[in-house]
């Protein structure tokens, strides 16, 4: 039976309709002090070549041995992925030459990772669809160093910092179909790893890149031939890697040429893809175990013992806050897209209204944030002070109007909001009397409004404004609202 293709998939093409077909490879690097196979350090930003041991160098003699924090740390990664842990994994090398690769080797997993098959469920903010993206295979491997072709005008230098550093290589399953579902699955993944802490997801220092695997095919055919677009290190470019890449094998195809299957780079300044190698296949790496390194075995209660201290995951979360604080999925899903933000929610929201909460942390707090170009952990504003506003405009203390005044005051000058309130004088007028001698004023000196109002209800909002700047903005609002229609017979 042929599949039914989203409408909404297909690009448009001069000969007819055209579905993608995307599979990613994400490379994250694993959260350790040390390499995967020496004790030197993975510190970032360190002079190059200070990082490097004897083993990273491959120094004749040198032997690997492996770091069992990262292990852990995949094994974590494979719960987090609700994947298959295997029991008994086993190293390769995989055979290659690069200037920064001194084995002239890369100790990777091949046939036998350390984890086998999971699923992610995906969210796509644009299009508001939910889809479950499958995981094929997790294995750990160690990098290369990186090579520097800007140092000298003649010569290439080498820094081997990075060299035998873990990553985890995750590899999906071409199940992704648009570059808004691909960018999705990648800031579900990160959001994942940063909650368990097995890798930062730090895309600017290299901590995770993608290489993106795209092709198309007419809906409903055979899978078309894929090209790979290695090492693409931002969200943002593996979505416009993907559409270039579209564009050109469509336009190939619909010219009566063919795709051949090859390794290219995406170019960010010119919004396209060039060829850098044809593609290898597995033979071409000659594979094998590596003879220096036993099979990596451990049984299901070292499995076990990691799986109880895994924190409460994403998706997780969101099912609670929206079940706990009768949150919005879309509220929800904002407040536990990083483990931080989720966590200053709930500080705020303790015994207190979810919702309310919610407002002030994503709009207020958030927004802020956003325009200052910082993150949670930056905020002047405490999740003690937020919550400390959410109390005074609950219990009548001052208005919503007021409480933004106050929050610009605590963001710049810090301070107890309540503390705040009394010393400024920003309590909202409660007092019948007061506000009523208000309202009346503003009937009074508005005779020709008056009778306007009566015919068009809505121009109440005037009234009310004015009312409000008689008051200083510190009447109650309802108290405003319920005088002016009494008195306006409205």
């Amino acid at each position: 039976m042929t599949a039914v293709v989203d409408p909404k998939k297909i690009i448009k093409g001069a000969t007819g309709d055209w579905e993608l077909v995307i599979g990613l490879e994400v490379h994250a690097q694993v959260t350790s002090q040390a390499k995967l196979f020496s004790g030197a350090s993975t510190g970032f930003g360190a002079e190059p070549n200070s990082h490097v041991s004897l083993v990273d160098a491959a120094m004749p003699g040198m032997l690997p041995v492996i770091n069992e924090e990262c292990v852990r740390q995949a094994i974590r990664t494979g719960l987090g992925l609700e994947a298959r842990i295997n029991h008994k994994s086993v190293f390769d090398r995989k055979n290659y030459f690069y200037p920064d690769l001194p084995q002239g080797y890369q100790i990777s997993q091949y046939k036998q990772p350390i984890v086998g098959e999971g699923t992610v469920i995906v969210e796509v903010p644009e299009t508001g669809e939910t889809l479950t993206v499958g995981i094929e295979r997790l294995h750990l491997e160690q990098d290369a160093g990186k090579s520097l072709h800007d140092q000298h005008p003649s010569m290439s230098f080498v820094d081997l910092n990075r060299s035998g550093v873990a990553l985890m290589e995750i590899v999906s399953k071409p199940d992704l179909r648009s570059s808004d579902q691909a960018r999705a699955y990648v800031t579900k993944l990160r959001t994942i790893m940063r909650y368990l802490g097995t890798c930062d997801g730090d895309m600017d220092k290299g901590s995770l890149r993608a290489d993106v695997n795209v092709s198309v095919r007419r809906p409903g055919a055979p899978f078309g031939t894929r090209c790979e677009i290695k090492n693409v290190n931002s969200i943002r470019f593996i979505g416009q890697a993907i559409e270039a890449e579209a564009r050109r094998q469509i336009a190939i195809l619909e010219d009566g040429g063919t795709i051949e299957q090859e390794t290219r780079l995406y170019d960010p300044g010119k919004g396209e893809t060039r060829s850098m190698r044809t593609k290898e296949e597995a033979h071409d790496y000659r594979y094998f175990p590596d003879p220096d390194l036993l099979p990596l075995e451990f049984d299901q209660a070292y499995v076990d013992a990691l799986a109880i201290d895994l924190p409460e995951l994403p998706d997780a979360k969101k099912a609670r806050f929206i079940a706990e604080y009768g949150l919005s999925p879309y509220d929800a899903g904002v407040l536990v897209a990083e483990r931080e933000s989720a966590d200053f929610y709930e500080d705020v929201a303790k015994g207190r209204d979810g919702k309310a909460a919610a407002n002030w942390v994503i709009n207020e707090l958030f927004g802020r944030l956003n325009r200052e170009g910082q993150d949670i952990t930056a905020s002047p504003v405490s999740a003690a002070q937020l919550g400390g506003i959410v109390d005074l405009i609950a219990d009548g203390t001052i208005s919503g109007k007021i409480a933004k005044d106050l929050f610009e005051i605590v963001w710049s000058e810090g301070g107890d909001p309540s503390a705040l309130v009394e010393a400024r004088g920003m309590k909202q007028v409660t007092d019948t009397g007061a506000i009523e001698a208000a309202v009346d004023a503003v009937i009074a000196a508005n005779p020709d409004k008056v009778e306007q109002v009566k015919a068009k209800p809505t121009m109440l909002g005037w009234f009310v404004g004015q009312v409000m700047k008689q008051t200083g903005g510190k009447a109650a609002p309802q108290a405003v609202n319920d005088l002016l229609k009494s008195k306006l017979g409205i």
